[in-house]
């Protein structure tokens, strides 16, 4: 975006802002208020629905739990925190096939047999 473009729209946000009373504290509050919201959320499905699993447990837990789906499927994990991590718990040195011809195949030499 060209420098004018970018001068026009600011200037046409502020005139807005002015209209409405809106001011830089009112927009800071409301983005503040946004985050703690959502940082508050700990279940959310594919729809948007959310919860914060406190109260009463909202209908699409019930429907979705009583189908067999477990609640875990739903969690909301923390910015940076990736399926690697949640899998760290694995004691690779207890693992009975490690240095075994099974921890070796290939899977297509496998589907091959």
């Amino acid at each position: 975006m060209d420098e004018r473009k970018r001068d026009s729209i600011v200037a046409y946000l502020q005139r807005r802002m002015a209209e409405f009373g809106i001011t830089p504290e009112i927009i800071a509050n409301s983005i503040a208020e946004d985050q703690r919201r959502n940082s508050a959320v700990r279940y959310r499905d594919a729809s948007g629905n959310s919860w914060d699993g406190q109260g009463a447990t909202p209908q699409w837990v019930v429907n979705a739990t009583s189908a067999g789906q477990s609640i875990e499927h739903f969690a909301v994990r923390p910015a940076g925190e990736s399926e690697s991590a949640k899998r760290s718990g694995v004691n690779w040195k207890d693992d009975p096939f490690a240095g075994t011809r099974l921890a070796t195949v290939k899977a297509e030499n496998l589907q091959a047999s």
